[in-house]
């Protein structure tokens, strides 16, 4: 099978979709296949001038130049070539190959949600809204498609045009081998980050700034839960650097209450924090999938989430659940939320080992391995059944 993998450019910043494209490219040619790597170049992005402008001459880059440079390529490859698009935000490049084999990944439609007012904790303005029905235009084109969770593909159904050929749901591959550590090998791999673990243990979120995110939500469940506990546990929050508002949130906890913002880990250190972590308290708004839920189980990491779909769908019955944080909340939730970490911390062992162990069997779902396999019988299955538009 030839492969033309289609990614976000580099000159983005993007982490996730990198991981998750080069995931794919490095399965398919262990399998076998040859795969080549189509993304833009930073042609008009690199001229010197402010950010502002760069950010729209990066879109030039992208919806202009490249879609030029894809033309040109695609008359030297052979018509059965299979064309795999690592992301539905990519779905402006799609009508190029839409007459050819092709699948694309989706991963979330919260933008497009956004976009058409269906989550007030996130406006999009004008120019936003029309790109993402640029977007949306551009992979309602595909004919054959792959979420990540039921929760994606139900959303994806209701931005089709029609029915498409083919759409799976495949979940996601960890793409780092998160697992259990030792005491002395994560106390080791967190020193090396500066970072020395309480004797009591501490509180953990993984995650970066994104409204969805609900990291606001989280500082004020750790809030009532320091009002509420004599001596309560830290809370470590890796991912991306807190905002203003956030170290003002935190700095507000009182009764001996500590928040830790830690940015810039090693995969080898956030599976070091897992490890140490007496909890994970994940309470998104909305995902298209939660990697931290799956990556924290396998570290044998207790997991308390938000009990919606498709964080239900990673957790499952491994999974402590709280309600959605709703929009207008008086307090009520946090401190719900609140009593539940504490009941979680008073568990006897033998609970915590049981939950413990099923979190490893709810994490085998998300083998990497099977997940690439299961790609590659739809890639399969994509050229075979293909008929041009």
């Amino acid at each position: 099978m030839q492969v033309v993998l289609f990614g976000h450019p580099d000159f983005l910043n993007s982490r996730s979709m990198p991981r998750f494209v080069e995931m794919i490219l490095r399965g398919m040619q262990t399998r076998g296949h040859t795969v080549q790597l189509w993304s833009p170049s930073p042609l008009l992005y690199r001229l010197p001038f402010g950010k502002r402008l760069k950010k729209w001459l990066g879109y030039l880059d992208q919806f202009v130049v490249f879609p030029l440079q894809v033309r040109s390529r695609l008359k030297k490859l052979p018509a059965q070539t299979l064309f795999i698009f690592g992301d539905q935000a990519l779905g402006p490049w799609v009508p190029l190959v839409a007459n050819r084999p092709h699948v694309i990944h989706v991963h979330d439609l919260m933008a497009l949600c956004s976009a058409l007012g269906e989550f007030v904790q996130n406006p999009t303005g004008w120019s936003g809204q029309q790109y993402q029905s640029m977007i949306r235009r551009g992979f309602g084109y595909g004919q054959t498609f792959i979420s990540v969770s039921e929760k994606t593909r139900s959303d994806l159904h209701r931005f089709l045009p029609g029915k498409p050929r083919i759409s799976e749901v495949i979940y996601n591959g960890l793409n780092f081998p998160f697992r259990r550590m030792s005491q002395t090998e994560y106390l080791s791999t967190l020193a090396v980050a500066g970072l020395t673990v309480p004797t009591s243990g501490f509180l953990l979120h993984v995650g970066g700034n994104q409204w969805y995110k609900n990291r606001e939500g989280l500082l004020k469940i750790y809030a009532a839960y320091a009002q509420q506990t004599p001596n309560p546990l830290p809370l470590w929050m890796v991912g991306a650097l807190p905002t203003d508002a956030m170290k003002a949130e935190a700095q507000g906890v009182k009764n001996n209450g500590k928040v830790q913002f830690s940015a810039n880990l090693t995969d080898e250190q956030v599976c070091a924090a897992y490890s140490a972590a007496r909890l994970l308290i994940f309470p998104s708004l909305a995902e298209g999938f939660g990697w931290p839920i799956a990556e924290a189980m396998a570290c044998g990491c207790p997991v308390l989430t938000t009990g919606e779909a498709p964080m239900t769908e990673v957790g499952g019955e491994a999974a402590f659940y709280i309600p959605r944080q709703p929009d207008h909340d008086n307090g009520a939730w946090a401190m719900q939320a609140s009593k539940q970490i504490i009941d979680i911390l008073k568990l006897p062992m033998n609970e915590q080992l049981a939950r413990q162990e099923s979190g490893f069997k709810q994490v085998s779902k998300f083998d990497t391995n099977n997940t690439i396999a299961a790609y590659e019988k739809i890639y399969l299955q994509a050229i075979e059944d293909h008929q041009p538009c």
